[in-house]
């Protein structure tokens, strides 16, 4: 992903990828950007949240602690909130909550981790040792990764809803073929947040588990927007549509994710970057214009003839 997305940036000039809004990093950004409300509780969440899958598994080198702090600070300049993390991430946690610490940042995030083993005790262990890491008693969003041993852990983060230590309960997958999985919790379960794999090019999650989630009044994240990179891949030296900057679209990845949050029963899409320049251009997905649903017809239509 990362070396088609860079070219399309250095390309920019010669494409229909305008790029000086990007360079902006005043405050001002954060008042446009567009929100949703959890339904649980109609709190408003900003649309564009920040992944941490790859990108934030970094060692304790100046340099790179650096540069992930600059990402953090575009993201909170730009109106982010929302970053998400999970012990599958290798130093994921430790990183964004030492770097939250440093910038005094806890209270500006909206904090989202997994719990990623099997059994009761250990995922209480678990759950415990990310605060920990994290810096953040009160988790703002505890989920189960990909549903492993979801019944033991769902008891348990009920349990620790009531208690306050988490805020909201959740569960996740990123395929496709757990979808009817994920469908059939939310039909016999209370969950605050489900988090599914959804993009322009991958469009299955529309089909039942959205609608289901807008019936039940769950929250939606989507993770893999860009389809780690495959999106960027396909989209290489082709140009945006005409019409693209009518809704706002300055590059491919405006338009993909732009595609994804304006579907009604999403609340907030989860892009990994450990770069500002793309943390900028995310950003830039989430404010202005988000199209209603002939536009994402014709984003679709056009994607699919590409």
């Amino acid at each position: 992903m990362n070396l088609s997305r860079s070219r399309f940036l250095h390309l920019a000039g010669a494409t229909l990828v305008a790029r000086p809004a990007l360079a902006q990093t005043s405050p001002p950004m954060a008042n446009r950007m567009n929100t949703r409300k959890i339904p649980a509780t109609g709190e408003q969440l900003p649309v564009i949240g920040l992944g941490t899958w790859q990108t934030f598994d970094a060692g304790p080198e100046l340099g790179s602690r650096k540069l992930l702090r600059q990402v953090l600070d575009a993201f909170f300049e730009g109106g982010g909130r929302m970053i998400d993390s999970s012990p599958m991430y290798g130093r994921a946690e430790g990183v964004v909550g030492d770097l939250l610490a440093a910038m005094d940042g806890q209270d500006k995030a909206f904090v989202a981790t997994k719990v990623w083993t099997t059994g009761r005790e250990r995922g209480e262990e678990q759950m415990r040792r990310s605060a920990q890491l994290l810096r953040k008693p009160v988790l703002d969003l505890m989920q189960i990764h990909n549903l492993v041993d979801w019944e033991t852990h769902l008891e348990t983060l009920r349990r620790m809803k009531r208690d306050g230590r988490i805020r909201y309960l959740g569960i996740t997958h990123y395929t496709d073929s757990a979808l009817a999985d994920l469908e059939r919790i939310v039909r016999r379960e209370e969950v605050d947040f489900v988090q599914l794999g959804y993009s322009v090019g991958r469009r299955e999650a529309e089909r039942s588990i959205l609608p289901l989630c807008a019936e039940r009044k769950v929250a939606v994240i989507v993770n893999q927007p860009f389809e780690e990179g495959a999106l960027f891949r396909r989209a290489k030296g082709k140009t945006l549509p005409p019409w693209a900057g009518d809704i706002g679209i300055e590059s491919w990845a405006q338009f993909f994710l732009k595609f994804v949050v304006s579907h009604p029963a999403v609340t907030c899409v989860i892009p990994a970057t450990a770069k500002v320049e793309h943390m900028r251009d995310n950003l830039g997905a989430g404010t202005g214009h988000i199209p209603d649903e002939t536009q994402r017809a014709r984003m679709a239509e056009y994607w699919d003839a590409l």
